[in-house]
């Protein structure tokens, strides 16, 4: 019924007793019969609040006066939401370079772009008004180009391919997207790396910028992400924490020599 809530958020608002059954606090164990009356108080959260900077360390991969360019970990959230008002990137960017609160609307502090949670690797951040202008131009262009890093289930059956599929919510489960006939413009390339008994390691370039692309798209033709339980398997191969899509390469136009950029971010251990 909260389709902005993920289960995450849902969770937190039951430990904080924001949820009630029939008038008693509710425990995440509680099973319901039919009949019950639930209430669940969402806090308001202030949008236009800016967050508070946060002395986070950082993977500084580039940066000059005009431009920074980060190695985001894993289970990093990038733009501060409901549930997730610290320990952000944008936080940690605030506390490194002041400045750049005041570059656009609160909250986003000069990041452009952004990864999912669980995704690791190559974040751009504008420093200067200058640098926010054309950097948000290139990616509206989409001349940016990304590479990402995939494990895969399966093995595609050509060596390279091109997804075109397009892409809007699921109009069941609405934290989820899916590939829908009246959806956007979505468009994925990939090439196979190195094969594995049951498992592909992909290069993954994305030509557009949906929500959850790569991961909806590879398992869109039947080779989910590893790790993916959103669009993969509930149970999964491997034991991992996080899902196998690393953002691996990233390269720009330097907003004020023009100079294309290229920056890369190692394959993570974890």
């Amino acid at each position: 019924q909260f389709a902005d809530l993920s289960r995450a958020q849902i969770q937190a608002l039951i430990r904080a007793g924001q949820v009630t059954v029939n008038g008693a606090a509710a425990k995440a164990s509680l099973r319901l019969e039919g009949g019950e009356r639930v209430r669940v108080q969402v806090p308001v959260v202030d949008e236009a609040a800016e967050p508070e900077p946060e002395a986070i360390p950082l993977a500084i991969l580039y940066e000059d006066e005009h431009v920074a360019v980060v190695d985001k970990p894993a289970g990093m959230v990038v733009h501060p939401a409901f549930g997730h008002r610290s320990g952000t990137l944008v936080n940690a960017a605030l506390s490194r370079w002041p400045d750049i609160a005041e570059l656009a609307e609160p909250g986003r502090a000069g990041i452009v772009h952004r990864l999912d949670k669980e995704t690791s690797g190559v974040i751009v951040i504008a420093k200067t008004p200058e640098a926010l202008k054309s950097l948000r131009a290139q990616f509206k262009a989409r001349t940016v180009g990304k590479r990402y890093v995939a494990l895969v289930e399966g093995m595609p059956e050509t060596p390279d391919g091109v997804i075109d599929a397009p892409i809007g919510r699921d109009p069941k489960p609405r934290k989820r997207m899916a590939v829908v006939h009246d959806g956007r413009e979505a468009v994925t390339e990939f090439r196979v790396v190195e094969l594995f008994a049951n498992f592909s390691l992909l290069d993954v370039f994305p030509k557009t910028g949906r929500t959850h692309q790569i991961r909806l798209h590879l398992a869109f033709i039947g080779h989910p992400v590893v790790g993916d339980t959103v669009y993969g398997r509930r149970k999964q191969p491997f034991t991992l924490k996080r899902h196998f899509l690393h953002a691996a390469a990233i390269t720009f136009a330097h907003p004020v020599s023009g100079e294309p950029v290229t920056v890369e971010a190692p394959l993570p251990v974890a």
